[in-house]
């Protein structure tokens, strides 16, 4: 990273500050407290060496007792006053930490669900999960105890400069020495430390998405027997954050003993001159040497702070440029405020979705696309078609699908809705009347029952056995010990994939969808299993609109429609007896097909 590079970070990340207030203002009441208890803390550790300085002139030197009791007792009584003070002023320290971190998080989360897709195809799981979870506590930290610390250590410099300057100006002087050296050094090791703790940072998302990747890829990884090298790729990670973390070590230690040894040149200077006083000034100098010993902490806490600082520069940039982010697919304000949003939705001004479906002059190019894979597309679905999308792998199938399910807008162009533009009504809106089966199933931890009533939680237990009954699911729900009161693990993790998949079935009928798309559902479960669910899909598209995305096209060869797909493009499109007929992409991927599964059954004779 250059220097001008470093410049831009740091400038974005000051710029992003201000994002961090609306946090903090939530909590003023509880962030002037802890202000307010700073202030008398520091007060108290300044009125202690005037104390000490009145002791000693006053009865050391005088050698008198006269008033001992009264000023030992205002002297414990602050001590016990500031140590209550100090322990409460840490308690809610703490407590605003907390609530400021679980709000960051709430934010950041919630501001997730508004991302689109692109977002999640462009970010892996580790990068985000760094975002939300040790940028933000980062952040928290700073917010809090560095404000904490800050307000007392800049009081208490304060406090203790206006005393010692109406006692002595020379040794006061020789005391803050130390500050403009400081500031020179920070001004020359600052650039260095931010760039170091900006890579330190993106190697650490590497290391926690490669780490993700080889928890959630564990059976992959085994199967295809690489190990060593994910291993070895972990180990390279691991190995770049070592040497930059030991850089920005000697980096900070260098500013660090430079620093100190300043504020022990400082110290030394003040033993040297106030030594001369001692004799006829005892309490003056030891008033000194107190305040420039306890000057020292503020010194070293800044030089750990400007460091904190420096990292904390890239928690911010990171954490508001992700608050910064902006969703592809956006509602109007006119939309929100008619339909509501995802988080507060007005269905009471919801029309009922028949499920009509236009393609109108459509031409649409990924966001981070150069070449457009849908040109001047027009298609009309009308309510209950069924509508099969086939095409070899990596084709492009499911273009169509993100489409009507607005997961992406047409760059070009319109998608109707029972004949009105998708855009005049909200996302929400047409996302509950959509049932998505995906190929790879996903569910969430919990129970089997949980699964199944996510979309819609108001389902009747008779509503849940039926779509058990539809999907042939009851075969295994019989089998388990605790039925639909059993546990999936985390992603499902503890059923097979079949069992997954009729269970993202079952999930789709009883949400009772309008919109039903099926992306190559059957794709990964077993023939046995995808007879079960073909009977089920038969039954689920009845009397809705339905999009299926499909690999084998024996599953889709009663469609109404059939689009063929091929280098994201539609080249053909028609009935299957049309589409044979015409000798052409389908027709070719028809008896690929079909010679394939002969092999296969002819294979499988042979063997009994």
């Amino acid at each position: 990273m250059d220097k001008k590079d470093t410049r831009e970070k740091i400038a974005l990340t000051f710029f992003g500050i201000p994002r961090l207030i609306p946090f903090a203002k939530k909590y003023k009441k509880s962030i002037a407290g802890l202000v307010i208890a700073q202030v008398f803390t520091s007060v108290s550790d300044v009125l202690r060496p005037v104390l000490q300085k009145f002791a000693l002139d006053h009865f050391v030197r005088e050698g008198t007792l006269q008033g001992i009791f009264p000023f030992a007792l205002v002297y414990a009584l602050l001590i016990v006053a500031t140590a209550l003070v100090s322990y409460f002023g840490v308690k809610g320290c703490l407590a605003t930490e907390v609530r400021l971190d679980r709000d960051m998080r709430d934010k950041a989360f919630r501001h997730l669900q508004e991302l689109s897709f692109d977002y999640y195809n462009q970010n892996s799981v580790g990068y985000i999960h760094a975002r939300v979870m040790s940028d933000t506590s980062r952040i928290g930290e700073l917010i809090t105890w560095q404000l904490f610390d800050g307000t007392y250590f800049a009081l208490f410099v304060i406090g203790a400069a206006v005393v010692m300057l109406g006692i002595d100006v020379k040794l006061t002087g020789l005391v803050f020495l130390v500050v403009p050296v400081i500031v020179v050094l920070f001004s020359f090791f600052q650039k260095r430390l931010f760039t170091l703790h900006h890579e330190i940072r993106e190697i650490n998302s590497n290391i926690t998405g490669n780490l993700n990747e080889g928890i959630v890829g564990a059976k992959t990884i085994k199967s295809l027997a690489i190990e060593e090298k994910t291993d070895s790729e972990f180990m390279e990670e691991t190995s770049h954050m070592k040497r930059k973390v030991l850089q920005s070590a000697r980096t900070y230690g260098a500013f660090s003993m430079i620093t100190n040894l300043a504020s022990s040149c400082a110290l030394a200077l003040v033993l040297w001159k106030g030594g001369i006083l001692a004799y006829d000034q005892v309490g003056t100098f030891s008033l000194f040497m107190s305040y420039a010993q306890d000057l020292m902490e503020p010194v070293r806490w800044l030089v750990e702070v400007l460091s904190l600082l420096v990292q904390a520069q890239v928690n911010i940039g990171r954490f508001t440029d992700l608050l910064a982010k902006k969703p592809t697919v956006t509602d109007s304000d006119e939309v929100v405020a008619r339909y509501g949003d995802a988080f507060e939705p007005r269905k009471e001004n919801w029309e009922d979705i028949r499920g009509d479906i236009e393609f109108k002059d459509v031409d649409f190019k990924y966001p981070d696309g150069d070449e457009y894979i849908l040109e001047n597309f027009n298609l009309k679905i009308p309510f209950g078609t069924n509508v099969a999308i086939v095409g070899e792998t990596g084709a492009g199938k499911s273009t169509l699908a993100n489409l009507i399910c607005r997961f992406y807008e047409p760059t070009r162009g319109e998608l109707l809705i029972d004949g009105r533009d998708a855009r005049e009504r909200s996302q929400l809106w047409l996302h509950s009347a959509l049932g998505y089966v995906l190929q790879s199933p996903y569910l969430f931890s919990g129970t089997i029952r949980e699964n199944l009533v996510y979309g819609r939680p108001e389902a009747t237990e008779e509503e849940i056995e039926r779509a058990v009954r539809l999907v042939s699911l009851d075969g295994v729900i019989n089998k388990l010990e605790n039925g639909l009161d059993t546990k999936v693990g985390e992603g499902g993790d503890l059923l097979s994939t079949g069992e997954k998949q009729l269970i993202s079935f079952a999930r789709a009928i009883i949400k009772e969808p309008k919109i039903v798309v099926l992306d190559e559902a059957t794709a990964s479960v077993d023939t046995l299993t995808e007879q079960k669910i073909q009977s089920a899909i038969n039954e689920v598209i009845k009397g809705r609109t339905s999009i299926v995305i499909a690999h084998r096209l024996s599953t889709v060869k009663d469609a109404d429609i059939i689009l063929v797909v091929d280098d994201g493009r539609i080249i053909e499109q028609g009935r299957h007896e049309e589409l044979l007929a015409a000798r052409g992409h389908y027709y070719n991927l028809w008896m690929k097909q079909y010679e394939d599964t002969a092999i296969s059954e002819a294979w499988e004779k042979r063997k009994q």
